[in-house]
């Protein structure tokens, strides 16, 4: 069977950038995604599109074909409070280097990179990691399938099973990453914080662990 949409794909990959391994899977652990709903980077899935399980893959994606050119508006300052948890700021997190997982308004986990850290306010980098970066890409295809409707419907991992509804005319808002929706069902830019509270482009995500994969999965999930 040949990958096309709506079909359940498994393979195993190897990312290299600037001539270092940043990413792979295994045959034993391989990346699955459903073709063709948005999951993986979409000049990924064309790259792949029509193999069969056993088909090897190579191709190079540019900064546009994959996460952009770093964007410097995505550069912000976030106030101190944003990283509170129980009323506790989370010093140990605000370390420059660190990635620490946010929460944006659509309730999905973005990582951002601590960059500076001051009296009062935490400069983050919400770029992607691989932002600006040319992507090199090899691997096989492990198996292809169709999806089931119980599939398409609940997401391969019964992923959309989370939606939440928040009500109110504000619903459009709500986010949907382990059923974490906008307080109150109210957007504030790109983010919702602690009491509701937006704060630019989101708010600590507590902890939560960034997607599953890696680098191939689409810029939603940046």
């Amino acid at each position: 069977m040949k990958i096309g949409k709506n079909k359940v794909v498994e393979l195993c990959y190897e990312l290299v950038v600037d001539g270092e391994v940043a990413d792979k899977t295994t045959k034993e652990r391989p990346l699955d995604y459903i073709h063709g709903t948005g999951m993986l980077l979409e000049k990924f899935e064309s790259n792949i599109e029509g193999l069969e399980p056993g088909e090897n893959f190579s191709f190079t994606l540019t900064p546009a074909e994959g996460y952009g050119e770093i964007d410097p508006d995505r550069i912000i300052d976030l106030p101190k409070e944003a990283f509170e948890v129980n009323g506790q700021i989370q010093e140990d997190l605000l370390v420059p280097g660190t990635t620490v997982p946010l929460l944006n308004g659509r309730g999905q986990v973005i990582p951002g990179k601590v960059l500076e850290v001051s009296e009062k306010s935490v400069k983050m980098d919400l770029n992607s990691p691989m932002a600006g970066k040319t992507l090199n890409f090899s691997g096989e295809i492990v198996s292809v399938r169709e999806a089931t409707e119980k599939e398409m419907k609940e997401g391969l991992h019964g992923e959309n099973v989370h939606q939440c509804n928040c009500g109110g005319e504000h619903g459009e808002g709500c986010g949907h990453h382990e059923g974490g929706c906008c307080h109150e069902g109210e957007g504030h830019g790109e983010g919702c914080c602690h009491e509701g509270e937006g704060h630019k482009e989101g708010c600590c995500g507590h902890g939560e662990g960034h997607h599953e994969g890696g680098c191939c999965h689409g810029k939603e999930n940046k």
